[in-house]
This record gives structure tokens, sequence and C-alpha cells, in this order.
């Protein structure tokens, strides 16, 4: 274990930094930064929130992650698989609502570091996190139908069946204009890697149509477009602090979509740590990122910002253009400040239609249909909570798909565990192979009124009943029961008490349970829980061997 395991990396990035260091880190930042920009407006208006909150919350969250975290590239900003929590929560709770349960994900979140849980987390199963993030992307492309080509609806159903049976009930009201700048934006940020690695093709895209959408105005009358300032007011002042009034109750309400916000924050910046190291041949500290996390969603909301998190696409770009220390994901918080405060104004002229094709990018990196497809061809159990994840959220919500995925993996998990478990029933003879590297295969015959079992695997709640199952197929009472438990690395209560059970069960029938070859962990959990007393030591034998002679004894009533 470190020293200080929360440090952030940032303290031993200090102690080496150079100038040439500087250099790099600062073009990747600047370029970072632009790439950030129409990404934190996108994902604030889909939010359900103005577009400066989206550009505050990458300021002060990007800022803090780099600051504080675990990862030397790691970007942290808003990102898409919020969109659908965050609009959630702003629908039944308001904005307020929002800022109280970002709080409380970020306090979840420091609570995970500081347990040191980091580790933990990364063990989620993979097709749920391929199903919700499938789902979302699914979700986050639904949402911007309306925006895209322009259609004429005054509520959106918030259900994704009636949402899609709202859009073909109304799409011949779809604007030609706004499908237009919808549809070329989505083509122009598709081509323009082809032409530049560096240049995002999404602020290609919003220069480009936004300069297109003011010369339609102004030239040829074309009024239909829809801009962000048509929607909203559109301002660069930097916001108060304000803390919000938390009640009791508000909280107990809360606790859910807070938590939601948290597993989710702390999966998705550690996958993007993870996917950053193997780019750089580093290793991140997965639990001082939780804590440089929750710091951020502690602040984000208190300048009125939302839910943040690494986000993986923000982070290679960092590292594609030379970014290897937080300082690049500082200079980054620094570049958007700086165009918050100069150029924010500018961004009301920005197409709705164009910030919908940026959306529907950012939702078609985030469906990940190739893991999809390559999971359908792994086992059904693994298909059957892919599937179960991906349609609970788009159907319901995200929260209720993380915890069914997680139910469903878990009962899944237990089952193929306790195939792996065998009780066996050895008759007449034991081949002991303990010594056959030698060439010394010992066969030990078994006396007449004794019954072998041999447990091969861990002993635990969902392997408890296979005794009972084997020793009901067997009518005979023997007078001794020899249970050979050298291959059993675990036991767990469940295990236990089915023992106990079964002592008890044969000591009333008149038999006697042997218990042979047990390791030292399982022998320290048996006698904790006190087994012993009713077994007795003299029934304990290390091997098979002394387990067979004291069947003898016992069978000869000695």
């Amino acid at each position: 274990m470190k020293t200080f395991d929360l440090k952030p990396q940032l303290f031993d990035t200090l102690k080496s930094y150079n100038k040439k260091n500087f250099m790099s880190d600062l073009m990747a930042g600047i370029i970072v930064g632009i790439v950030a920009l129409p990404l934190a407006i996108a994902f604030g208006i889909a939010s359900g929130v103005t577009p400066e909150k989206g550009i505050i919350t990458a300021i002060v969250a990007g800022f803090l992650v780099s600051l504080l975290g675990g990862s030397k590239v790691q970007i942290g900003g808003p990102t898409g698989a919020f969109i659908v929590i965050i609009y959630g929560i702003i629908q039944k709770y308001g904005i307020e609502g929002l800022t109280i349960a970002t709080i409380m994900a970020g306090v979840f979140l420091i609570l995970f570091g500081l347990l040191k849980l980091g580790t933990i987390i990364k063990y989620i199963p993979y097709p749920i996190v391929v199903g919700f993030t499938s789902g979302i992307a699914v979700t986050i492309f639904t949402t911007q139908i309306k925006d895209l080509f322009g259609l004429t609806i005054d509520t959106v159903p918030s259900d994704f069946v009636e949402k899609w049976i709202c859009y073909i009930q109304h799409f011949s009201t779809a604007d030609l204009w706004c499908s237009l700048v919808g549809v070329l934006s989505v083509i122009i940020i598709a081509i323009t890697p082809k032409f530049s690695k560096k240049i995002p093709g999404s602020l290609v895209a919003i220069i480009v149509m936004t300069i297109a959408a003011l010369l339609l105005k102004q030239y040829a009358g074309i009024t239909s477009i829809e801009t962000i300032g048509d929607r909203f007011n559109v301002s660069n002042a930097i916001p108060d602090v304000q803390v919000p009034v938390m009640t009791w109750e508000t909280i107990k309400s809360l606790v859910a979509p807070a938590m939601t916000i948290a597993v989710l924050g702390a999966i998705e910046s550690l996958l993007s740590a993870t996917v950053a190291d193997g780019v750089i041949g580093d290793h991140h500290n997965s639990n001082t990122e939780l804590v440089a996390q929750g710091v951020a969603n502690l602040a984000s909301p208190l300048f009125g910002g939302i839910p943040a998190t690494g986000a993986i696409a923000r982070t290679m770009t960092n590292i594609n253009n030379g970014g290897r220390t937080p300082i690049a994901g500082i200079i980054h918080a620094v570049v958007l400040l700086l165009i918050f405060l100069f150029f924010m104004p500018l961004a009301k002229y920005i197409p709705m239609a164009c910030l919908a094709g940026v959306l529907v990018i950012v939702s078609y990196g985030m469906c990940g249909w190739r893991s999809f497809v390559a999971l359908m061809k792994n086992p059904k159990s693994d298909v059957t909570v892919l599937l179960i994840t991906f349609f609970l959220t788009i159907i319901f919500d995200l929260t209720v798909a993380i915890e069914v995925g997680l139910i469903i993996a878990c009962l899944l998990f237990m089952k193929r565990m306790s195939e792996t478990t065998d009780v066996k029933v050895i008759m007449d003879e034991i081949n002991e192979e303990s010594d056959i590297s030698k060439g010394n295969i010992e066969h030990l015959t078994i006396p007449e009124g004794v019954e072998v079992y041999e447990i091969n695997g861990p002993y635990f709640f969902g392997a408890g009943n296979k005794f009972e199952e084997i020793m009901a197929s067997f009518g005979d009472r023997p007078k001794v029961r020899i249970i050979r438990m050298r291959k059993v690395p675990f036991v767990d209560s469940t295990g236990i008490h089915n023992l106990t059970n079964l002592c008890e069960m044969s000591k009333n029938e008149g038999i006697t349970i042997v218990l042979s070859g047990v390791s030292e962990k399982v022998h320290a959990q048996l006698q904790k829980a006190r087994f012993y007393d009713i077994l007795g030591e003299e029934n304990i034998c290390s091997h098979i061997n002394l387990a067979l002679e004291r069947a003898k004894e016992i069978v000869s009533g000695k």
C-alpha cells in the first residue's frame, strides 16, 4: 500500500516538470478546451439547463479533476451519459433538486474514494456497462429528433415509445432548412477527421452552420432556423456561489438519483482513466480519482453547474495532442473560462439543429454497437444481462437499469459459482494421487459402514443444498460419513449452517461425521463459528489416511 494513497498526480508531476512538458501541455490544453466548448454547450442544453451552465461545469469540474485527480491525463466535465439522468431529475425535482442531488453525489464519490472502493467499482460486469451505455446513446439520439429536423411539437412526451409515436405523427411539420443544417452538421463532423485529426469536427460544424444560418437570415430571409438565442438568454457573467436549502425530507427523496449520479460518474471516470492508462503506459490511482470527482461535483452545482465525470473523448483528445500531465487539463479549464468571458454572447447565433447534429454523433460514439454485437455471441447469461439493462435504460430509466442489471448479474454469477462446486460420493476405493509425480499412487480401501464424500470448490450458499440432494439419493445409513474438504478454498455462513445441520441430523441417526483435509483458512472459519463443539476435535483429521483410521475405530466401537 502506498504511504499516502490519496495523493493527486499533480504533486508528482511538478517535481520533474520542465519547459518542454509545459509547451506540450499548453498546446494540448488549448485544443481540448476548444473541443470541449461545443460539447459543453450541447450537453447543457440537452440536459434541460442553459448553455452557460454546461460551460461552467466544464470549467469548474475540469480544473478540479486535473488538480486533485489520480490520473495524469483525465479531462473532466459534463458528459452525454448524464443527459438522461439530469433531465429526469429536473422534470421531477426542479433545478434546486438537481443541485442538491449533485452535491450528495459528490459526497458519495468522496466516500467511495476514502473507503478504497475504486478497485471494486471497476468489477461491475461488462454487459451492464455496455447495456446502459448503449441505452443512454439511443435515448440521447431520440431526444434530438425534434431539433434535428425542426419539428413543430408543443410538448414532447417523456416516454420513449410515445416520443417516437409523436415524432412520426408530426414528421410532416419538419422544416427543410433546419433539416439541412442538422444533416450537414452530422456530415461535417463525420468527415472532418479524414482531413484533420487536430481540428474538432463539432467546432467546424458549429462555425460553418452558424455563419450559414446568419447569411440565410440576412440575405435570403430564412427565419425558421431556431438558434440558441431564440430559446435562451445567453450570459457570460460568472454566477455567484449559491448554497441550496437542504432539508432532511429533500435529502431522503434524492438519495436514489444522487447514488445513480455517483455510481455512473465513478464507472465512467474510472473507465476513462483505465483507457488512458493503456495508451500512455501509466497507472492511475482510482481512489484519488474518485475523491477528485467528488470534490468536482460538490463545487460545480454551487456555481450553477451540473454533474460531471471523466470524459473519454476529451481525455483521448488530450493524449493525442501531447498532453501528459494534469497541467494540460488545468489549461483546458482556463481556455474555456477565457472563451466564456469574451466570446459567450456569440453562442446565441448557433442553430439548435447544429447542436442536435453534434449530439447525434456523440450518441453514435457512445452506442458501442460493435461491442454490443460481439456480446450477443457470448453465453446466454451475459446476453440476458445486456438486453435487460439496455431495454430498461431506454424504456424506464438508468437507475432501474443499473439496479436490476446488477441484481441479475449477481444471481447469474452465484449460479455459475455454484456450478463450479462439485460434491461426489467415493465408492469402495480411493485413489490417493498426492504423490503421483513420484509414481506412488496409493489405493485406500473404504471400510464397511463408511461413506466418503468429497467437496470440490467453495462451499457457500449457492452450493449448500448439494449435500442434501446427494445423501437423499442413498437410502442406507452408514456408521461414519467422511467429508473430504482438501479442495474447499473457503466456506461461508450458509455452508457452515448446512454442515451444522448435517452433523446434528447424523448424530440423531447414530452417524458420526469426520472431516478430512480441512485447510487452515476453512479451519479458522469453522473454529470461529464454534462448529467443532458439535463435531468434536477428535473427528477433525488432516489427511484421508487418518480419517479412515478414525472411521475404523468408530465402526469397531473402540
